[in-house]
């Protein structure tokens, strides 16, 4: 360890001495000549809809990138996954590199949509073994805009809009309810309101976004500044968004050719308000609430409980519920190349990141006893610094082109967390936490990381005749997480390609444009999974005890210690095949690409003794990823006056977990049969066999493991219950683990399709964008819960369920449903307004345009939106279980000027 130290650190005193500032950044190596095959998608290919997260201007466009909005809420995070999930402990999220500086899917937020020149999307191991460990989970590279060598410009563009909710779930309304009761005879509890409650925690959402961009320069100077304001309500009361940001560039040449000096800088303060603390237990609430009671507070100031109900609230104390979010982000980064001679260039970078998050929260004293405060703030720095230096020549039909690369890079979270609760009033809440009157030992605390990874690269391509290509790379990363004789990983890569339309054969062919196949192979590792001191014996506080008459917190070790924990490995293999016909009218590639994760990190449970605690994080497990990507594209009309385009991406995946278990030295170490990775939450649902998804070696990550369900049966009460077969033939229905369960089918989806038509006609055109997946399925425990009508008078019931009058929330199979979906995600109308000469010498651009969007969703599913998580593994994998936001649709004017 102390020699790795000094390794990194003399690195670091050699890069800072060359003159790179200290960065949490790579510059990466231009696409262009190191990864040719990259998925590039410029500005004029973009969606063109309004996007809060820049990732949504890619959305459907690149095949085999999967981009999943989490929610409808005004902030909420997209899953994106490159080729699916590769690690079950984490570290799946693609690396995002904005203008050379490192970062995460949070990062994104610091970068206004309108400031982006293009994506760059790496998939296979051979484009991203540049990045080493990084790279892993796949690259997504952000160019944004800079300045130019021509006339000073000034642009501006501003969009306004507004969204409402356009699908509730039918549930019985106040008189369907009072009637329901009684006639069954059930309890009535009447307060003689009439009340939709899922409408009455909505609004109508308003937006405001505006962006001015300032850009120009000469032939040695240019810059670009831009700023940008996002001002967002949500469709759900008291939901706020407000974004900031700013991005500065600039370049200057010096010396002739001798050096080129890129400087810049991005960042953002977004802010964030909602009163969704727990938005299962917010939609629950408002969807199965006594709908005879009033949205009013009682006449003694509170408001009218519902005693028979304990799993849920009043929907309006609820909304009296605060949480705000502050994040502050600011990168800073500088580049100077230096052009040694015709062939050697020699460039220095580094750049600082610095991210902050606060939080803070309040639940009063209706929903929560007492109630509660908590505040935490995140903070991230990070660091890095890094040397290329490259060679390129060409001689006749050779061309060769080398880069060693040095890097050094370091990260240091930290943060503190405390919470309070005794609070005698609501009317502070969490501007002033110390007027609760407890503040709880395990709900404060504070920590701080500094994990570092040093790396070498050295990159070496050759074609010939601009027919061969042949690439070769070699990547040696080092990080402090892993113990003594593991820290360092080698991830070598090597990829072909032939373009066989420059051919002589071909030559004459005059149809086709280009023809090229390509095949590559690579290795890359994965540290997601492992916390910065798992390999070492470090001490924390785990309790408070009496010595004496004074009270003493004790310190222990919380987990086993692992020092043999090591690299998890990817490796890849990836065959495609690119062409281009008549013009370029018609595109079309199709890519087969198949990796496996071997040294797969896990938690384990273990024997106490020998170990000192009852799990153990080891690399024993792997996986295996496959799939097929076709992209089609066509112009079927081009003409001066009118154009017509048609672009389609479809992507097959496969995905299977081989092994967990295995030898820790001479310990076998074996994971269960079955891992429940999501169960249903809610009345009737505390202790019963309500797990639905599973992690079961030989099969899919995330599969439905249930009881089959034959049919309704009559039961004693005039009822329905669910019939259960007993599938594995011993006499009785028996739904444990390893009884009567089946594996029925898959949470992810096998197949993504992705489409965008375009037509234009002289000024005006036209964009239109379809999303689908299919191939997967959802359980619709929403309903499983809804048209119980057992949940009566506690829990309100769909309007269906009276008719089919289910008595019965066991879990099985009867309300598994097929997820596939085909959304209408977007349709823009623009218009390039013409402008007349005089107008022009001020205004040279002006466009206007109508975007609605999330038009419809062509589905067999029967919940409220089959748009649900179904990619990444956590608590709701492939599972509406009342927690799904409502479906909204927005209209957006845009104005974009140039001046």
């Amino acid at each position: 360890m102390r020699q790795f130290e000094q390794l990194h650190g003399l690195m670091l005193t050699v890069l800072l001495a060359l003159g790179a500032v200290c960065s949490w950044a790579q510059e990466p190596v231009p696409v262009d000549s190191v990864n040719p095959n990259a998925t590039l998608i410029t500005q004029d290919q973009m969606n063109q809809k309004q996007v809060t997260n820049p990732l949504e201007a890619i959305s459907g466009r690149v095949a085999g990138l999967t981009i999943q909005k989490g929610n409808n809420g005004t902030a909420a995070m997209d899953a994106v996954r490159v080729r699916g999930t590769t690690s079950i402990t984490g570290g799946n999220d693609p690396l995002i590199i904005i203008d050379g500086v490192f970062g995460d899917l949070k990062t994104l937020s610091s970068i206004y949509p309108t400031d982006i020149e293009s994506f760059s999307i790496l998939k296979d191991g051979s484009e991203t073994a540049m990045y080493g460990s990084r790279g892993a989970s796949g690259v997504i590279e952000v160019t944004t805009k800079k300045g130019s060598s021509t006339h000073a410009t000034v642009t501006y563009n501003a969009n306004f809009g507004l969204s409402h909710v356009t699908k509730n779930l039918n549930m019985l309304d106040a008189d369907g309810y009072r009637n329901v009761l009684s006639s069954q005879g059930l309890m009535l509890i009447d307060k003689g309101y009439n009340t939709n409650w899922q409408e009455a925690i909505e609004q109508t959402a308003w937006m405001q976004d505006h962006h001015i961009a300032f850009m120009g320069g000469g032939e040695q100077a240019g810059y670009r500044v831009s700023l940008g304001f996002m001002d967002h309500t949500g469709v759900i009361l008291h939901e706020k968004l407000r974004n900031f940001t700013s991005n500065m560039s600039m370049y200057q040449h010096m010396f002739g050719d001798l050096l080129n000096i890129e400087v810049g800088m991005f960042g953002n303060i977004q802010r964030e308000q909602t009163a969704v603390y727990d938005v299962q237990k917010t939609f629950y609430s408002a969807q199965a609430y006594n709908p005879t009671f009033g949205t009013e507070r009682n006449s003694s100031g509170s408001w009218d409980g519902f005693t028979y109900a304990n799993q849920i609230n009043h929907p309006m104390a609820l909304m009296d519920s605060r949480t705000r979010n502050k994040t502050a982000h600011i990168s800073t980064h500088a580049k100077f190349t230096f052009t040694l001679d015709a062939h050697w260039k020699l460039a220095l970078f580094g750049a600082y990141s610095h991210n902050e998050v606060e939080t803070a929260q309040y639940l009063p004293t209706s929903i929560w006893g007492g109630g509660q405060a908590y505040r935490k703030s995140d903070k991230t720095e990070s660091l890095l610094g890094n040397a290329l230096l490259t060679y390129d020549n060409h001689w006749g039909p050779h061309h060769v082109s080398v880069a060693g690369l040095a890097e050094v890079n370091r990260d240091i979270y930290s943060g503190f967390y405390t919470t309070t609760t005794g609070f005698s009033t609501d009317a502070i809440g969490i501007d002033a936490i110390q007027a609760g009157a407890v503040t709880l030992w395990d709900g404060t605390g504070s920590y701080r990381e500094a994990p570092s990874l040093a790396s070498f690269m050295g990159r070496a391509n050759y074609d010939y005749d601009n027919r061969y290509q042949v690439s070769v790379t070699a990547r040696a990363d080092g990080s402090s997480k892993f113990g003594d004789g593991h820290k360092w990983g080698f991830f070598p890569s090597v990829s072909a390609s032939w373009t066989v339309s420059n051919e002589a054969f071909l030559r004459d062919c005059h149809w086709l444009d280009n023809l090229k196949l390509d095949v590559g192979y690579g290795l890359a590792g994965n540290q997601g999974g492992v916390d910065s001191y798992m390999t070492r014996n470090a001490l924390s506080p785990v309790g408070v005890t009496t010595v004496g008459t004074e009270l003493a917190v004790t310190l222990g070790t919380l987990t086993n210690i692992n020092p043999d924990l090591k690299w998890e490995v990817k490796r890849s293999f990836n065959a495609g095949a690119s062409a281009a016909m008549l013009g370029n009218r018609i595109l079309a590639s199709v890519d087969f690409y198949t990796s496996k994760t071997s040294d797969m990190l896990y938690m384990y449970n273990v024997g106490v003794p020998p170990f000192s605690y009852n799990k153990l994080l080891a690399n024993l497990g792997s996986m295996r990823n496959s799939g097929v990507e076709v992209a089609l594209g066509f112009t079927p009309v081009e003409t001066r006056d009118m154009e017509l385009n048609i672009n389609t991406n479809i992507s097959f995946q496969h995905n299977k977990l081989l092994s967990l278990s295995g030898y820790y030295h001479d310990y076998w170490l074996e994971a269960p049969d079955y891992v429940d990775l999501v169960s249903l939450n809610g009345a009737g649902f505390h202790g019963g066999n309500n797990h639905i998804v599973y992690q079961i070696v030989g099969e899919p990550l995330g599969v439905f493991y249930l009881p089959h369900c034959t049919g309704l049966v009559g039961n004693d009460v005039d009822g329905y219950s669910y019939a259960i077969a007993d599938l594995n033939g011993d006499g009785e229905v028996n739904i444990a683990n390893g009884q009567d369960r089946q594996v029925c089918g898959q949470a992810m989806p096998k197949v993504l399709l992705g489409s965008n038509i375009s037509w234009r006609y002289k000024q005006w055109d036209v964009s239109l964008q379809v999303n689908g997946a299919f191939g997967h399925k959802i359980y619709n425990g929403t309903a499983l819960a809804y048209m119980n009508m057992t949940s009566l008078p506690g829990y309100n019931v769909l309007a269906d369920a009276p008719a089919d009058n289910i008595q019965d929330q066991t879990a099985t199979d009867y309300w598994l449903e097929r997820g596939d979906y085909l959304n209408f995600d977007y349709l823009t109308v623009g218009w390039n307004v013409p402008l007349g000469a005089s107008v022009q010498r001020v205004i040279s651009r002006l466009r206007l345009s109508l975007t609605i969007e999330d038009l419809g969703t062509i589905t067999g599913y029967s919940g409220l939106t089959p748009m649900i998580n179904s990619s990444t593994v956590n608590s709701t994998l492939g599972v509406d279980d009342k927690n799904i936001y409502p479906v909204s649709r927005s209209y957006y004017l845009g104005i974009n000027l140039t001046f």
